[in-house]
């Protein structure tokens, strides 16, 4: 595992940044991340939509003081380590969907698909956003593109 001056992985704000550590795999750091938001919401659906929707909020505006507090004690923006972003833009697509695993899938395939390709506007916001906000917000539309897809195929099921 790969150390940084300043980042202490017992630190609240790095631990949650870091993914709970499923950021420091070696390969695919954004993938472990996402697989890691699954049990989150797995939980969280439990609790009902309510409580995924008070995550996916407190977890974006949070998000956006973490990315930037871990980052910037890594001296690297938006470090592939730091998957806060994915786990909070998993939340976001499987918003409003039951927690099976054909959705969980779903989701998780168009989630990464999103969050890799960047299409326009993920793209053009990923490279003007600075900051937490840069960090969170490509992966938070990421999120709403995939639920997007996922609702307007249910529509027409």
């Amino acid at each position: 595992m790969k150390r940084w001056p300043g980042v202490n992985f017992f630190n609240p704000i790095n631990f949650l940044a870091l993914g709970f550590g499923s950021g420091l795999a070696r390969k695919a750091p954004g993938t472990f991340g996402t697989l890691a938001a699954i049990p989150v919401v797995a939980l969280l659906s439990l609790m009902g939509t309510t409580a995924l929707a008070l995550f996916i909020l407190l977890g974006t505006l949070g998000g956006i003081y973490i990315c930037r507090f871990t980052a910037d004690k890594m001296g690297v923006h938006d470090h592939p380590a730091i998957v806060w972003d994915e786990i909070v833009g998993y939340a976001i697509a499987m918003f409003a969907l039951p927690f099976e695993w054909p959705y969980v899938l779903a989701a998780f395939v168009l989630f990464r698909f999103f969050d890799i390709v960047k299409p326009w506007p993920i793209g053009w916001v990923d490279k003007q956003l600075t900051g937490g906000s840069g960090i969170m917000m490509d992966d938070v539309l990421a999120g709403v593109a995939s639920s997007v897809v996922i609702h307007a195929v249910l529509m027409w099921l």
